[in-house]
């Protein structure tokens, strides 16, 4: 798609040149007025900083769990998308095909605006709303990182037309947070596990133990009952049930057992791999939603994509991950199925542990799966089935690149680390990529085009 956007602006641009050489257009019309100067016409290395930054804070942040983080991207991906659109001409407001958005204020059509800064002033404020109260260190470094963009534009724009454009940037954010602040995720993140009961009996989710021995609360049993994006509910892309919680070495529930064991005391090099690059543990990576973002904001840079290719692709991605967060959750905590450490302690071997740190929140389906499976859903209709490429989300943390040949592959790689690291059955796996490829579709529903 993006291949063929960048082809038909250079159409475009060598059509209007003829014209200009031939006389049909006035040569008084060849400088640029207010409106001939589109998104398009500049890079993303606004966003790109930004999303360096947002990633980072989620990263350090405390608090900032895996469905909290998808959340924030989100919101973060409409804003970004919801500022710039006004330049992107043959591109549309989200206004009436989010969940309860009503759109945002618009420019003056009329005026001119820089839509990097238009840009960097929505990210700025969005951002700073959604790390409000965390620490007066996060402040201070959207702070810096503010007042070094607006540095570089003040030589780069018109005074009028910088601070016309910044004004127009924070109302755009004011708006969407005002928007985000009625979804719900405030009140389920205060109650906590308030009025939570963790159902028992043969096959249900027990709290596992934190490094103290201590057992963990359950991870925001309430986050499925928030508002989605584009899904009615986190009742959609509803999955079928697990299968039957038995004990009988003969029975499929054992042998999904068998396997995540088997597999563990087996593992190759390559395996082990794959199980700690997928991991995106919260509070030593951005998690597994920031590993997309921050895979998305690699290829942006890659490729040299423009202004109005990373506003779409991080609305896509953003609502996608957060969508794919709401329905997970219901469905986790709707099953509320036993993880594979309790269920091999108790019926194999008592002194097993996984790879990977069991999170405190039911087994079925996997999150990883459910949200890659919609992360590479959309990406793939944004750029291709067949786009290759290596993904160096956590080179600085000492793991290897991996290569990928497409989108999908990256998802399905994703998604078995899980029974690589022991913290999945494949069950839960499987049934995740087929809602995380329901979610995306819905995504892919959009109309960014008019």
């Amino acid at each position: 798609m993006f291949a063929h956007k960048r082809f038909t602006r250079m159409m475009i641009l060598g059509t209007v040149l003829l014209m200009l050489l031939a006389g049909v257009i006035p040569a008084a019309h060849a400088r640029p007025d207010p409106q001939a100067a589109p998104a398009a016409d500049y890079d993303s290395s606004v966003p790109l900083v930004w999303y360096d930054l947002i990633l980072e804070l989620v990263e350090t942040t405390p608090g900032f769990s895996p469905p909290v983080a998808a959340r924030a991207f989100g919101y973060t991906g409409v804003t970004l998308y919801e500022a710039v659109v006004p330049g992107m001409p043959g591109y549309q407001t989200l206004a009436g095909q989010l969940s309860r958005f009503m759109g945002v204020p618009q420019p003056d059509p009329a005026l001119e605006y820089h839509w990097p800064a238009v840009a960097s002033a929505a990210l700025e404020a969005i951002t700073r709303d959604l790390f409000a109260g965390t620490s007066d260190e996060n402040q201070a470094k959207i702070e810096t990182l503010a007042r070094r963009l607006n540095q570089r534009l003040a030589g780069e724009v018109d005074t009028d037309v910088l601070a016309r454009s910044l004004t127009q940037g924070q109302a755009v954010a004011g708006a969407i947070y005002a928007w985000a602040q009625q979804d719900g995720a405030s009140q389920v993140a205060q109650a906590g596990t308030a009025g939570y009961y963790p159902p028992h009996g043969a096959g249900r989710w027990e709290p596992t133990l934190g490094a103290d021995g201590s057992p963990v609360a359950a991870l925001l049993p309430d986050w499925g009952t928030i508002r989605p994006f584009v899904l009615p509910s986190g009742a959609a892309c509803a999955i079928s049930a697990p299968p039957g919680y038995a004990e009988h070495p003969e029975s499929p529930f054992y042998r999904e057992a068998r396997e995540v064991y088997d597999a563990e005391q087996n593992l190759t090099a390559e395996q082990r791999a794959i199980a700690a690059f997928w991991a995106d543990n919260p509070g030593s990576t951005p998690t597994p939603s920031g590993h997309w973002i921050a895979l998305l904001t690699q290829l942006l840079r890659e490729d040299n994509l423009t202004l109005d290719v990373a506003a779409e692709a991080y609305a896509k991605l953003g609502v996608a991950v957060a969508d794919a967060f709401i329905v997970c959750w219901h469905a986790k905590y709707q099953y509320n199925l036993v993880r594979p450490v309790t269920y091999i302690n108790a019926v194999i071997d008592p002194d097993w542990m996984p790879l990977i740190p069991t999170p405190p929140f039911p087994e079925y389906p996997s999150g990883h799966s459910v949200q890659s499976a919609a992360a590479a859903v959309v990406l793939t209709d944004l750029f291709g089935a067949n786009y290759a490429f290596v993904d160096h989300t956590h080179e600085r943390r000492g793991l290897a690149p991996r290569a990928f040949d497409s989108f999908a592959q990256a998802a399905r790689e994703a998604a078995i680390s899980r029974l690589y690291g022991g913290i999945h059955f494949r069950a839960a796996i499987e049934v995740g990529l087929q809602q995380g490829e329901c979610v995306g579709q819905r995504i892919n529903g959009l109309a960014f085009r008019r």
